[in-house]
This record gives structure tokens, C-alpha cells and sequence, in this order.
């Protein structure tokens, strides 16, 4: 979605500047990468939000934002599917990992983070899904915030009042221009939302629309220095793994993707406590989510489904 955001803002000058900056590794397990390297959708990729620090090399990273983001044929619209962080899942073994059940944002940290534990969270979700993904993106939120910054903030719209438990900021309902440091404080907040964590999932897809709608407003495009440092700030706060394909191809292809045509997806699926531990489980299986996510029929699902999905 970043790599959207910033095709708006001139396609082969950005590509020739992002080529320089931005960090490819191999995000995704073999069994999770999909054969194809065309993009002539329906196109699928994973986005994995990590919270690590710079410097932060060690295993214990954790990743509260896993969204599967889908994009029809015609690549005119897309569909970002937060997976709950707390979904019980089966794990395969990997990274010193023997495999086993357990929260599925665990994968990343079983994984060690980073790299590793990007494979071993893709491997987790194929399995779970049956999707293969056709590349990956690492996001650092730490980058993230000055990302936001050099884009002037963000407009999000508060539904109902937010209380922060990190910086006891108080977020009240309306529509209101966030910086980096507040736009990610809200979209980190789950307790005592009426929603919990569906809520959080629901924040962090708005910031993702309110981003990419506003790198199509500003005027960076027409301020080399601004648009350098948008550059460097989105280069080193995203690790990528574009499947072989080129990222001026990825930039062009996305380009005609706007916020009108995206939709907020949550996984149909409950809370239950085990054994004193809180757990989300999938509703009926995901109630045909992720056979629609894999075939053609994702617009189809949406409609029949609107409980589980938000305009941005």
C-alpha cells in the first residue's frame, strides 16, 4: 500500500530514487510464494507490521498488524484483510521452532523476526488459507511515523472516543489531522474500544487509506526536497520482496488504486477463552473468505458479507 501511495507522486522518478533505497530480502516461505510474476491479477500480497526498534536485531519482535491485501483483475480496487493478531492457528516448524498450536502473530516471533520470521508467518498463513502471495512488505513502524510526518499527517475520523494506555492521549470522535506520532498511537489502541481488537484492525486499515489518499493531495510532487526525503523515509522504514518483479513495473501497474476503491475486510471469526488464555477462532471457517481471496470472487463475497467489511 506504501508502494501505492507513492506511485502517485511520479512513477519512474520515484522508481529509479526507491531501486536505491528500499531493502529486498526473501519475506516469503517457498510455500508461500506464489510461480507467476506477471501482474495481471488477481494479485495478493502480505503486509506484516513490526514494532522493532532501529538497532533492534533481536528475536523478540513481536507484529500486531498482519493484512492480506487483495486486488481484483483490473488492479482498480483492493481489499485489505486484517488477520485478528490473536487467531489460533497451527504453526509449522521453522527457525528453531518445533511447530505447534498458538497465536498466529507468535509465527513472527517464533521466526526471530525480521527475514525469518517473515517466512515463517507467510508458511503460517498458506497453510491456514491455502493463498500464495505474490510478494511481501516488511513495514517499521518507527519509519512509518516520519513517513506520515513529511506527508503533512493524516486525516482520520474518529467513530468514538479513544484513550490512549501508552500516552494517556485522549482521541475525541470527528474527523481530525494526526502527525506520525498520533496517527500511530490511535491505530495501536484496543482496549476499552467497544470492538477491541476488530476496532484496532478497522484503524489501522483507515490509515492506510488516509495515507495513500493523502500522497494523492499534497503537493510533494512538486517539491524535490520534500519528495527525497518522502523517498528515504519510505525506503528505510519498508523491507520488500516483489516476487522478481521490478518495482517501477509494481508503481506502474498500481498507479489507477485510489481510497475510493479499497474495503476494510475482517476474518469472520470470534473471541474464546482457553485455558485462561484469550483466543480468536474463525467463524465457519472463515465463512468462504479465503476461497474468495484465492479465486475471483472477492467482490462477490464482499456483498454478501457486509458485517464484516468497511469502506475506508
Amino acid at each position: 500500500m506504501l508502494l501505492a501511495a507513492v506511485a502517485l507522486v511520479g512513477l519512474r522518478v520515484l522508481a529509479d530514487r526507491y531501486e536505491r533505497t528500499v531493502t529486498r530480502e526473501q519475506l516469503l516461505d517457498p510455500s508461500a510464494r506464489a510461480k507467476r510474476t506477471d501482474l495481471d491479477g488477481p494479485l495478493n500480497y502480505l503486509l506484516v507490521g513490526s514494532d522493532r526498534r532501529p538497532g533492534d536485531v533481536g528475536p523478540e519482535q513481536r507484529t500486531d498488524t498482519i493484512l492480506i491485501v487483495h486486488i481484483p483483475a483490473g488492479l482498480r480496487e483492493g481489499y485489505l484483510v486484517s488477520v485478528p493478531r490473536d487467531l489460533l492457528v497451527t504453526i509449522p516448524p521453522g527457525a528453531g521452532w518445533p511447530g505447534g498450536e498458538d497465536k498466529i502473530n507468535t509465527a513472527f516471533e517464533y521466526g526471530g523476526g525480521g527475514q525469518s520470521g517473515a517466512q515463517l508467518l507467510s508458511a503460517t498463513l498458506t497453510r491456514l488459507t491455502g493463498i500464495r502471495f505474490d510478494g511481501a512488505a516488511l513495514v517499521d513502524f518507527a519509519g512509518l511515523r516520519s513517513v506520515i510526518d513529511l506527508l503533512d499527517g493524516v486525516e482520520m475520523c474518529v467513530r468514538t472516543e479513544v484513550r490512549s494506555i501508552h500516552t494517556k492521549r485522549v482521541f475525541p470522535p470527528g474527523c481530525q489531522r494526526m502527525d506520525g506520532a498520533a496517527a500511530l498511537d490511535y491505530v495501536r489502541q484496543r482496549y476499552d474500544l467497544p470492538g477491541g481488537d476488530y476496532d484496532r484492525q478497522t484503524h489501522q486499515q483507515q490509515l492506510l487509506g488516509a495515507m495513500l489518499e493523502r500522497a494523492g493531495e499534497t503537493r510533494v510532487r512538486n517539491n524535490p526536497v520534500q519528495l527525497h526525503r518522502l523517498i528515504e523515509a519510505v525506503g528505510e522504514s519498508l523491507t520488500v520482496d516483489t516476487n522478481g518483479v521490478p518495482v517501477e513495473d509494481l508503481l506502474l501497474a498500481l498507479h489507477g488504486l485510489s481510497t475510493d476503491g479499497l474495503r476494510g475486510v475482517q476474518v469472520p471469526s470470534y473471541p474464546q477463552t482457553i485455558d485462561q488464555v484469550s483466543y480468536v477462532l474463525l467463524d465457519n471457517g472463515g465463512e468462504g473468505l479465503f476461497e474468495a481471496v484465492r479465486g475471483t470472487r472477492m467482490p462477490q463475497w464482499a456483498g454478501a458479507h457486509p458485517r464484516w467489511v468497511t469502506r475506508l
